[in-house]
């Protein structure tokens, strides 16, 4: 699956994934309005809102990026309805040939794992047919229960030719208070698990990349230039730019020499382009167009800092 990520990185110039991570506010009333005429101010109108909302940001940027990473809490809050957009979501990105990134954080151990593997990067047999239930290409996962809580996403991404990033050192603030720990032997926690993602990646490397990948906050720059070494064959996943404070120019060291190596992403400073000040002049009938203006002035950012 990292191959034909870094061919989209490579065709679309533009190391760029969009986070769909939409939330009523950020719906222009036109659309909710059309959702609830048909389906009252209710879960399902809700569900229609953001799966209409999304559809349009997709026609608008799905030639000018290589994926897009929906989060799945921003759908699980509207219940099963809001899981169904979500699903509609990843197929139709899936027809304007996008690599989906699930953002999930799934970590947990045994026959859980495997179930949450299965669902969200696998396929479950009912009788004698097997489905993949949300069919993501990668999904993100959370590292804190070791090994067994990574061991069936290996799997399933062995089976399947999928793949998964890893969380590393995330960009929130608070994210030092355990993650920059120093552990006894003298590394930092999110140090020793750069170490084993680059150990786990070793089972599934495709020429200089591996399907196992890391997550690493655009808002520590030295510490995702450090983590490079550590991880050479890991395609970073590179949350914080944007809204967040991340730039291009704080993103230089989280590439390699080939100019692969990472994906950048942007979500609300994209999909909710239309009520920064800069994009205003847009207006909210034509969000979907100052989407497509912000992806097109965050390639030129990243492209720009990766020139010096």
């Amino acid at each position: 699956m990292i191959e034909r990520l870094n061919e989209k990185i490579k065709k679309t110039g533009a190391p760029i994934v969009v986070g769909l991570d939409p939330t009523l506010a950020f719906v222009p009333k036109f659309i909710q309005d059309k959702a609830f005429e048909e389906f009252g101010q209710t879960l399902e109108g809700a569900g229609e809102a953001i799966w209409q909302f999304n559809k349009a940001i997709v026609d608008a940027v799905y030639d000018l990026i290589p994926a897009v990473k929906p989060q799945v809490a921003m759908y699980e809050q509207f219940g099963i309805p809001g899981l169904i957009a979500f699903k509609k979501t990843i197929d139709y990105c899936h027809e304007k040939g996008l690599i989906v990134i699930g953002d999930v954080k799934r970590g947990d151990i045994g026959s859980t794992c495997e179930a949450y593997a299965a669902g969200h990067i696998g396929k479950v047999t009912i009788g004698d047919k097997s489905y993949c239930p949300f069919d993501e290409d990668f999904v993100t996962v959370n590292p804190y229960l070791g090994s067994d809580g990574i061991k069936p996403f290996l799997k399933a991404c062995k089976e399947n030719d999928r793949g998964i990033f890893v969380l590393v050192k995330t960009s929130n603030p608070s994210s030092g208070e355990l993650q920059d720990l120093t552990t006894k032997a003298e590394k930092t926690i999110y140090e020793t698990v750069g170490a084993m993602v680059d150990q786990w990646g070793s089972e599934l490397l495709h020429g200089d990349y591996s399907d196992v990948g890391a997550v690493v906050g655009a808002t520590y720059p030295e510490m995702g230039a450090a983590l490079r070494k550590v991880m050479p064959k890991a395609c970073i996943l590179v949350p914080g730019y944007g809204a967040q404070g991340g730039k291009g120019a704080d993103l230089v060291h989280f590439f390699n020499v080939d100019g692969l190596g990472a994906i950048i992403n942007s979500s609300r400073g994209i999909i909710a382009a239309y009520k920064n000040e800069k994009y205003a002049s847009y207006g909210e009938a034509a969000f979907a167009d100052a989407s497509r203006a912000a992806v097109l002035d965050m390639k030129e950012d990243i492209a720009s800092a990766l020139a010096k």
